[in-house]
């Protein structure tokens, strides 16, 4: 009986991702965002009861890479889908001004193919035991659900920083192709609880915590995008011009709420330095 405890909660993330759908097509895009909260929750306990209960199987890795397509590949398409058509309305009609812009709200639908090839290339690659290579899909469902909670609880700056119907394609796009990447990012799990290893993740959760605590749920649509490029940063390295690349890059897009991004990220990459220093 114990050996299907792990794949019955892995059946309940696939059931939370369903409905937030069905929300999500309904007009309840606040309610979907929390389903995919909550399947994400059914994500992490499916792996943890099958290590409590030694019941690892074949089957179960499957399921879990076919729950995480649903819930992490559509679902995260469907959430971009609907927070750029619904910046694109202007006079009542959907993109009446310039109608091309109507063909960045399908840009999202490349997600679920990026997210199917990403999870199939996971559960063959073993370099990713302990880290991951490329984004990974609740990574990239979490950049969009903590969007539709800053639209919902702080409109004004979702609208000031994130309101542009080709901005979020572009986001999309990217995302996507991280998906697929080869950029190391480091994982958001705790193999010990020691400083030495986890440095970056402590930082990393610290700021997400202080940044909740002082600007509130809009610190948290910046949490992926912090998470990514702390993740560029390549601390053996003396020049790190992809980080600085995409630094500039990120102003050239968002203009001063790049800001929001930049300043957590480099002190991040600050303080785990100067420790790493310490250290030696």
């Amino acid at each position: 009986m114990k050996k299907h405890i792990p794949n019955l909660i892995t059946c309940m993330n696939v059931t939370s991702g369903t409905v937030a759908i069905y929300a999500a097509f309904h007009g309840h895009l606040y309610l979907a965002a929390w389903l995919v909260i909550l399947a994400m929750v059914f994500d992490f306990f499916d792996g943890f009861a099958a290590r409590l209960l030694h019941v690892k199987s074949e089957m179960g890795k499957e399921l879990d890479s076919l729950a995480d397509m649903v819930s992490f590949g559509v679902m995260p398409s469907v959430m971009a889908f609907f927070l750029i058509r619904d910046l694109g309305y202007s006079g009542g009609g959907l993109f009446t001004v310039n109608s091309w812009q109507g063909a960045f709200m399908y840009v999202p639908f490349l997600v679920p193919a990026f997210s199917a090839y990403r999870l199939a290339k996971f559960n063959l690659d073993v370099r990713q035991t302990h880290s991951f290579i490329g984004l990974p899909t609740p990574s990239n469902a979490l950049f969009w659900v903590m969007l539709v909670f800053t639209r919902y609880y702080q409109e004004e700056f979702f609208t000031a920083m994130w309101g542009k119907p080709w901005l979020l394609a572009l986001f999309a796009l990217v995302l996507a192709i991280l998906l697929i990447s080869e950029i190391p990012m480091f994982s958001l799990k705790l193999t010990s609880f020691s400083w030495n290893g986890n440095a970056l993740l402590y930082c990393f959760l610290g700021a997400v915590i202080i940044g909740f605590v002082v600007w509130g749920v809009k610190a948290l649509s910046c949490m992926i995008p912090v998470y990514i490029l702390i993740s560029c940063y390549d601390f053996k390295r003396v020049w790190n011009w992809r980080f600085w690349g995409i630094l500039v890059v990120l102003f050239l897009l968002l203009n001063w709420a790049a800001a929001f991004i930049v300043f957590p990220a480099y002190l991040i990459v600050l303080i785990v330095k100067l420790t790493a220093r310490a250290d030696q």
